[in-house]
């Protein structure tokens, strides 16, 4: 029978309207919308699309409207077969308003392995929109994390009871921090707060977790039904880790000087001694984002320049404390950071440190002009440069000589040293320089010092002690996590160093108190020994009773009066603290 050419024609026209594949529909459904003038809503229908992921479609074609629909097919396996046998089952679970995480557990249940990925892929490939945010009862049922209450100090509870709390260690701090007065020192600092949550809760709330040794703050979801965690902030519920990574946000930066003055102060008070000699250097906390206006710093542990926030830290050497920080150091202010430390001490104490230890890029020698005009010895290293070296290096080996050193490593306790006094660019009258080698280094290390008839092994031993603040930074970075912040936004550096200098006081305070190698004990150790205790606890009427498990170190709490004095708390009706240490 004759077939005429139109009828050819229009056998073959549902090849071409008829979509094969995802890319095949797109294309005629932007076409559809585009060129024939067709509505969303029409050509989303007339396609099978929602039209909130057809407009989601036509949004990324005019992003890039050169996209190639119809390519020249790749070499090689061009299937999935896995993937396309599963495909319009996925296709008819997303339309029953399933995330890809319910689909891949239906598939899962049905015996069908198939990866949340490939899911992702065949969803992606047919032009599904991500979906929005589904409120409880959108979602399918399912096993799901309990909520705990909304952090609200109006709903603490102190009504007679006993509970189990892994955060027992945690209220040892607690006589420390009510004789401080922390809630006096908050509101004068000027820190924000809520009828909710007060600012001096908050504040406890991320001492609470800086004190455990919580990497990151949102780590405190993992605790939000431990009962004794928000007793010690004096809450009904820990806030959660939006409150408290957010929280810094709203403070005033200014606010932070006005901490540091007055808790340094407070502990002092109540008997953090002060030593006199301080080491002193600079730590870049990383930062991993894209903000161009961080700054690039020198970061030990890579051996590069890395963007990063510079943080100014200072330990006193004689009391193993970190006693001053800034986190707002740039590189135009960073050499007169030492001059700003000097002035803060000469402040809260009413003099100035005795001796200071840092390295050579900490500051100029200009600063080393005014801290011997000033009085204030120190200790430091000069760079070393081809012609300094080649300028030693052709004295005689009759001008060294060998000296014993006693408080380093067997193998470096013997070098050799040039003791000389030089003049330096923009320091008034004479410096004293030590060359020393054999020291472990493969060229010379230049000792620089204001300090003119001291022992030459005195003073290699001193600064080689410096390195204690590699520790006490390592220990601020590993135990602290000062690395590990929740956020990189700059203030928020702040307030995490402004934790970690409290913390290091009550550690240093606790270990003071128990005595004996517990006063130069790292803040890990401490932890260890004390803090990491489970505990019950039981509230009655007057008191709140912390009852420790029997441990070994029970006995040095015992000997150190934990026991014996309750303390009154007054975030917590003024009840008062009760150890009993098993």
């Amino acid at each position: 029978m004759f077939i005429s050419k139109r009828n050819r024609i229009t056998n073959y026209v549902h090849y071409f309207l008829d979509a094969t594949n995802s890319t095949h529909r797109q294309y005629e459904a932007l076409r559809a919308y585009f060129v024939e003038g067709l509505s969303s809503s029409e050509a989303a229908k007339r396609f099978g699309y929602s039209e909130g992921s057809f407009r989601v479609l036509c949004h990324d074609f005019r992003k890039n409207p050169k996209r190639q629909f119809f390519l020249v097919a790749a070499k090689g396996p061009q299937k999935a077969p896995k993937r396309d046998q599963v495909r319009e089952k996925v296709i008819e679970l997303r339309k029953g308003n399933l995330s890809i995480y319910d689909i891949h557990r239906i598939l899962r249940e049905e015996g069908i392995t198939l990866s949340a990925v490939s899911i992702t892929k065949i969803l992606k490939e047919e032009g599904f929109a991500r979906l929005p945010r589904r409120a409880d009862d959108e979602r399918p049922d399912e096993l799901r994390a309990e909520k705990d209450h909304v952090a609200d100090v109006r709903m603490l509870n102190l009504e007679p009871r006993s509970f189990h709390t892994r955060f027992g260690g945690l209220f040892l701090f607690l006589p420390y921090l009510s004789v401080i007065q922390l809630e006096n020192i908050i509101e004068k600092a000027g820190f924000p707060g809520s009828k909710m949550i007060p600012a001096s809760h908050a504040m406890r709330s991320l001492l609470a977790l800086k004190l455990f040794g919580n990497s990151r703050y949102s780590h405190i979801m993992s605790y939000v039904f431990d009962e004794g965690l928000a007793l010690f902030a004096g809450l009904n519920a820990i806030p959660k880790r939006s409150f408290l990574a957010e929280y810094s946000n709203r403070i005033d930066p200014r606010s932070y000087p006005r901490l540091m003055n007055r808790w340094f102060d407070k502990v002092g008070e109540i008997g953090l001694t002060r030593g006199v000699s301080f080491n002193l250097d600079f730590h870049t906390i990383p930062f991993y984002g894209e903000d161009e206006l961080v700054e690039k710093h020198y970061m030990t542990r890579l051996s590069h320049r890395h963007k990063g926030m510079l943080a100014f830290l200072a330990h006193d050497n004689d009391k193993h404390v970190l006693c001053y920080a800034n986190a707002t150091v740039s590189k135009e202010s960073q050499n007169d950071e030492i001059l700003r430390f000097v002035d803060f001490w000469k402040k809260r104490t009413g003099k100035l440190p005795e001796e200071l230890i840092f390295d050579s890029k900490l500051t100029t020698y200009g600063n080393l002009n005014r801290l011997n005009h000033k009085g204030i010895q120190f200790i430091t290293l000069r760079r070393r440069t081809d012609n300094i070296l080649d300028e030693l290096y052709r004295l005689p080996s009759s001008s060294w000589r060998r000296i014993t050193l006693s408080n380093i490593a067997r193998a470096y306790r013997n070098p050799r040293i040039l003791d000389q006094k030089i003049k330096l660019d923009h320091y008034d009258g004479l410096i004293r320089q030590i060359a020393i080698r054999d020291f472990g280094h493969e060229e010379a290390t230049l000792l620089l010092t204001n300090q003119l008839t001291r022992s030459a092994s005195s003073l290699i031993d001193r600064y080689a002690k410096r390195m204690i603040i590699e520790n006490a930074i390592s220990d601020g970075i590993d135990f602290f996590h000062i690395d590990a912040l929740s956020s990189s936004v700059a203030i928020k550096v702040d307030c995490d160093l402004q934790l970690t200098l409290m913390a290091s006081s009550l550690y240093r305070l606790l270990g003071a108190q128990i005595g004996g190698q517990y006063n130069t004990a790292k803040s890990r150790r401490i932890f260890r020994d004390f803090i990491d205790a489970i505990a019950i606890i039981t509230i009655s009427e007057n008191e709140i009773i912390v009852r420790f498990q029997k441990r070994a170190h029970n006995p040095l709490l015992k000997a150190a009066g934990f026991a014996d004095k309750p303390v009154r708390i007054p975030w917590l009706a003024n009840k008062l603290l009760t150890f009993h240490l098993g």
